[in-house]
C-alpha cells in the first residue's frame, strides 16, 4: 500500500511543487489549498506525513499543526511546517509543534534539501531527542517588509482579543474558522474542539434555530449591521450580534460577537 500524504498550503503552484516530489517517491498525495480544507482531509488519515504552510487563511497552519497532534496521538508521523516567512518567525518556533522547519526558497535547492531530509525521515523516523531541524534553501536573512506583515498580523490579532467581547469568525459554510480566547471562555471548548465545526455546535440544542434563523435573516439583509439576539449558554446568558463578514466587498461569512450579560 501506498504511503499517505497530506500537503496544505494557499500556493496552488507550491502545492503541485510539493504533491509532484512526493509522488516520485511513492507517496498518494492529499492535496488541500487553505487550512480549513486541510482540516477536512484529516477524514483521510492517519497519514505517513504532513506538511502544512505557517500563513494561511482561514485557519493557519500553527491551528492545523496542533489539532493534528490531538486528532492522531497515536499515530505518530512526521509534521513539516513549510513558511516563506519562516525566517521572521524564528522567535515562535517552539509554539508551533512541528518536527521540522523548512523555508521556502528556489525550487531547485528545496528539491535537494527535502530529498535529504526525507531520506533522514525514512531511514530513522523521528528521534524524540532530536533538535528540531530547520532547512533553509541556501542564505536567507530577515526581509523588513516580511518582518512587517507578521508583526502586523499579531498586531491585528492582538487588537481582536483586547476588544473585550467573544469574537467568532464563521467561513460561508457557517463553519468556525476562528475565535478569541474570551469565546472560548463563554462557550466553555478549546479553539482545537471548535475549530471547522458548525458555528450550532457552541449553543445548546434549543438555541441553535434561532441563530440559523439570525444568520439567514443577516444574509438576506445585507443593509442591516447586526442582528442581536439573548439565550442561555450553560446557565448564562449571552447575548450574540452577528454581522456579515465582507472581504473587498464580497459576503464570505459572518462575525459573531458574545458579551455575557450581567444578571
Amino acid at each position: 500500500m501506498a504511503k499517505k500524504a497530506l500537503v496544505v498550503d494557499n500556493d496552488f503552484f507550491f502545492v503541485e511543487f510539493l504533491a509532484e516530489f512526493l509522488e516520485k517517491r511513492g507517496y498518494e498525495v492529499m492535496k488541500a489549498y487553505d487550512g480549513k480544507e486541510g482540516m477536512s482531509n484529516f477524514e483521510e488519515g492517519p497519514f505517513d506525513i504532513l506538511f502544512a504552510d505557517l500563513i494561511m487563511p482561514k485557519i493557519d497552519g500553527t491551528q492545523l499543526i496542533k489539532i493534528a497532534r490531538q486528532k492522531f496521538s497515536d499515530a505518530s508521523f512526521p509534521i513539516i511546517a513549510i513558511s516563506g516567512t519562516l525566517m521572521e518567525q524564528m522567535d515562535d518556533i517552539a509554539d508551533i509543534g512541528a518536527d521540522y522547519y523548512v523555508a521556502k526558497g528556489p525550487l531547485e535547492q528545496m528539491t535537494d534539501d527535502l530529498n535529504a531530509l526525507m531520506d533522514r525521515i525514512e531511514e530513522i523516523g523521528i528521534s524524540p531527542t532530536d533538535e528540531k531541524s530547520i532547512i533553509e534553501p541556501g542564505t536567507l536573512y530577515p526581509r523588513q517588509a516580511t518582518a512587517e506583515l507578521v508583526e502586523e498580523l499579531n498586531f491585528q490579532k492582538a487588537i481582536t482579543e483586547s476588544i473585550g467581547l467573544g469574537i467568532v469568525v464563521v467561513d460561508k459554510d457557517a463553519r468556525i474558522i476562528n475565535a478569541t480566547s474570551q469565546a472560548l471562555e463563554i462557550s466553555n471548548k478549546s479553539l482545537e474542539e471548535i475549530l471547522n465545526e458548525p458555528i450550532t455546535s457552541l449553543l445548546p440544542k434549543e438555541g441553535r434555530a434561532p441563530l440559523v434563523n439570525v444568520l439567514k435573516d443577516v444574509a438576506r439583509n445585507p443593509g442591516l449591521r447586526k442582528i442581536s439576539l439573548n439565550m442561555t449558554v450553560k446557565s448564562r446568558e449571552i447575548r450574540l450580534a452577528v454581522s456579515l463578514l465582507r472581504i473587498r466587498g464580497d459576503v464570505v461569512g459572518w462575525v459573531i460577537a458574545m458579551e455575557e450579560i450581567d444578571q
